[in-house]
């Protein structure tokens, strides 16, 4: 693979550690981490693109592309627990989701055993939506693992974890593999 960074004036070797004295990393590594960011902005820009313009078309936003999402993966998911997923505030989702309801892609439920819970699912008009929004991901992941090589899924799963809050990594892995795969 090219190195992204040769002949842009950057270092092409791996950046400094971090120094433990003052939690900032080496200062000739700057311009090697700013390019980085740039970077994710950029990748994260064109990986919600395709999404963001399915979903504009439906007067949806990416916050319901979330829900959709994680409903979709995880059906009868209660509010509570997608509020914890999100970390957005209850009036925030409230919007999301009535749209979403009103609109026929979400359905709510009382729970079986406690009927204060509200469980969600997808409609099969949510279920498509959400499979073409994430087709869409989907594609553009494949193509830029391949691209990178052979490698590059299992580095990049490590830094992507790597950048989610140390507390909540167990969290999150038990979230994305469930609990008894070690992924």
């Amino acid at each position: 693979m090219t190195d992204i960074y040769a002949g842009a004036g950057v270092r092409s070797k791996p950046p400094k550690q971090v120094d433990p004295a003052d939690g900032r990393p080496d200062p000739r590594d700057r311009e090697r981490l700013i390019a980085t960011v740039e970077l994710l902005f950029f990748a994260y820009r064109d990986f919600t693109g395709e999404a963001d313009a399915v979903l504009t078309e439906l007067g949806f936003g990416r916050a319901h592309h979330r829900v959709l999402h994680f409903v979709n993966r995880r059906p009868g998911l209660r509010v509570a627990d997608l509020l914890d997923i999100l970390k957005i505030t209850k009036q925030s989702l409230a919007r999301v989701l009535k749209q979403l309801v009103d609109e026929g892609y979400i359905l709510q439920q009382a729970g079986s055993e406690d009927r204060r819970q509200r469980l969600l699912y997808l409609t099969g008009k949510g279920t498509e939506l959400a499979d073409k929004l994430a087709a869409l991901q989907i594609a553009r992941v494949a193509d830029a693992l391949a691209r990178a090589g052979p490698e590059a899924g299992p580095v990049t799963r490590r830094f992507l974890a790597s950048m989610i809050a140390e507390a909540e990594r167990p969290r999150i892995e038990k979230l994305i593999f469930g609990p008894d795969d070690p992924a």
